[in-house]
């Protein structure tokens, strides 16, 4: 049974979420810096976690930004094969809801239109959108604004297959050591491993958006999310770069099927706050 959706209803959820994201942490990324600030070893990296949660708490009681840096807005969207869409484009709706969140919430713009000629498109256009498409009959909307604080920080290695877990693994450590303060942390470490040169990227991007504390279903991938967080708090980077037991608050890792001569993996770091929100429609 095909079911229509009109266009505007995606313009209005994302306008929405693009003012809850930047101004309220989501749930699980607050428990986690609760947790944290209550194991952190070190004497001055309680007190950054500290000042972190205070810093969140003014943004939401006075509405302003949890960071300066309201970040460029990325989106995964899941179609139902079942859903009409009735209106504008998909791309022209999210887009707008982007401008009028961007706008009437009074966010930092940051995009350029042209990675080289690089004037301000003034709305925070255009998003950033990933597509798929499900079973159903419903819309699920997953949005990211990515800081490029962490952005920048990010790595993609282009692995030879007999450097198997172990590479992995390092490729992983290498990529925070190499972030270091830069990366604002505590920081949530999104991973890709497998598919292509940008599979593994967007993999990674994704791997951003999941709850914290949930673990992949694969155990052997679980296990080395465990490890990794262990390692990379071993590391002594500490939360705002300053030392501590807190480098990172979660390592969240996805995987896909790849080619017999390759072993890609990407990256993707994001700051304390990695915000998202997700609304189905």
């Amino acid at each position: 049974m095909v079911r229509t959706v009109k266009t505007e209803e995606i313009t209005k959820a994302v306008k929405e979420m693009c003012i809850q994201a930047n101004h309220f942490l989501s749930e699980d990324m607050a428990e986690c810096m609760k947790k944290a600030a209550a194991e952190e070893k070190s004497e001055l990296g309680r007190k950054i976690l500290n000042q972190l949660q205070e810093n969140l708490k003014i943004a939401g009681e006075e509405m302003i930004p949890i960071c300066q840096d309201t970040g460029m807005a990325v989106f995964f969207i899941e179609i139902g094969q079942d859903v009409h869409f009735e209106g504008q484009l998909i791309e022209d709706a999210v887009n707008e809801g982007v401008r009028q969140g961007y706008t009437e919430g009074y966010l930092r713009k940051s995009v350029v239109g042209d990675p080289l000629i690089r004037e301000n498109t003034k709305d925070n256009t255009p998003a950033v959108i990933h597509y798929s498409i499900v079973k159903g009959d419903k819309v699920k909307i997953t949005f990211a604004p990515k800081g490029f604080g962490s952005e920048n920080m990010s790595r993609i290695f282009m692995l030879k297959p007999a450097d198997g877990i172990e590479g992995v693994k390092e490729s992983i450590l290498t990529a925070v050591k190499d972030a270091g303060p830069n990366a604002c942390p505590p920081m949530v470490v999104g991973v890709g491993i497998g598919g292509t040169f940008e599979k593994c990227a967007i993999l990674a991007k994704k791997a951003l958006t999941r709850e914290i504390g949930k673990h992949s279903d694969i155990p052997y991938v679980a296990e080395m999310e465990q490890e990794m967080l262990e390692k990379i708090n071993r590391l002594g980077i500490g939360p705002g770069g300053l030392g501590g037991t807190t480098t990172a608050l979660a390592v969240n890792i996805n995987t896909y099927a790849t080619h017999i001569a390759g072993l890609p993996v990407a990256v993707n770091i994001c700051c304390h706050v990695n915000r998202h929100t997700v609304r189905e429609i």
